[in-house]
């Protein structure tokens, strides 16, 4: 009975191989997608992509205002309407969206579709990955670094898939998506790989199955988040220079016009943020819980424990910011590239270089 109990607790070798196949065979296929996406926005039709100038254009503006006339003693005075930029909530102008990465031509469409379609096959692969990663070793596939990033990423392109299928105007997060997953799967068979083993008694609790993936799930929507806010900041800036008279580059202009309004992107990933921070505080709630019955206290200072609470701070201010006058727009959006950042420390720097209670389970 001891000896069928510990045979069955052995990693089965053989699914730990066809994990590590099909995992270098969803980089293969993201790779080829990311150069379908680089097609999508280098070989689309530039002419569509005028229509934020055409909106922020001064000349055009006061073209367009008619003039106010006022009745006076012997005559008419005409008063000219002073020009108006119109602003949403957030600090933006009100400006149309881009035509999106393909710039609204057949050839570019047709990149993207296959770009959608690539991403969609790397997805099932990588997926496929991770469930033989879990089926090798009869357990959650995530007791370590490697088996958290091949699930976070595998999670995060799920988000985007259900965001195009939920959200037509999200073909600008293909390319940034795809190019971050090749990385994330890159540094996690060279440096953070670790053989399919069996967890420390620790690690041994239904909470494994509850915190973690609530983390995993948290951490890749905050990714696409950073990933709006990024470019909300590069929209934004190109915008302004328009609006104050100023003419960027050709290239600079391809790829800016090709996203949605800075307005836009702000909202996007403030939704998103809102969103999954309550899971986020749940998240270290069930972290706590874990903690008491693992180690019989609900917070000790460990490293992990204490930047998950910077990482809920930092998003918290975020939020009341974007509540707050005066802190929307840029400022805000600052606060969230923080934010991310103390999740992206949390999720690598803790664990590689820093040791605490949650070092057991090694990179």
């Amino acid at each position: 009975m001891n000896l069928a109990a510990t045979l069955a607790a052995e990693p089965n070798e053989d699914l730990a191989h066809i994990s590590n196949v099909l995992i270098y065979s969803a980089m293969a296929v993201y790779l080829l997608a990311f150069f379908a996406h680089m097609a999508e926005w280098l070989f689309g039709s530039r002419s569509k992509v005028a229509r934020t100038a055409a909106a922020l254009t001064p000349s055009k503006t006061a073209a367009a205002a008619p003039a106010v006339a006022v009745k006076a003693k012997g005559g008419t005075a005409t008063l000219e309407r002073p020009q108006v930029v119109t602003r949403s909530v957030t600090g933006s102008r009100d400006v149309p969206d881009g035509p999106g990465a393909a710039a609204g031509d057949e050839k570019g469409d047709l990149y993207g579709r296959i770009a959608v379609s690539l991403t969609v096959l790397a997805f099932l692969l990588e997926f496929g990955g991770v469930l033989t990663r879990a089926l090798s070793v009869r357990r959650a596939p995530w007791g370590n670094m490697y088996e958290f990033s091949i699930t976070f990423s595998t999670v995060a392109v799920g988000v985007y898939l259900v965001l195009m299928a939920l959200k037509k105007n999200i073909a600008w997060l293909g390319l940034p998506l795809v190019t971050t997953i090749l990385l994330d799967l890159g540094l996690a068979v060279t440096v953070l790989y670790t053989s399919s083993d069996q967890l420390v008694p620790a690690l041994h609790s239904y909470w494994l199955w509850i915190h973690v993936s609530t983390a995993i799930f948290c951490g890749a929507v905050f990714y696409v988040g950073f990933v709006a806010t990024m470019l909300y900041l590069f929209r934004d800036s190109y915008e302004a220079k328009l609006q104050s008279g100023g003419r960027p580059g050709k290239f600079a202009t391809s790829v800016m016009e090709r996203l949605p309004a800075a307005a836009s992107l702000d909202k996007f990933s403030y939704r998103l943020n809102a969103a999954i921070f309550p899971l986020w505080t749940f998240t270290i709630i069930a972290g706590a819980i874990w903690a008491g019955d693992a180690w019989g206290r609900y917070w000790g200072w460990d490293p992990k424990e204490v930047w998950s609470f910077i990482t809920w701070v930092a998003y918290a201010c975020y939020l009341h910011a974007r509540a707050t006058a005066g802190w929307k727009g840029r400022k805000a959006a600052y606060l969230a590239l923080i934010a991310f950042a103390c999740w992206l420390f949390n999720y690598y720097g803790v664990n590689i270089f820093v040791t605490g209670k949650h070092s057991y389970a090694g990179v």
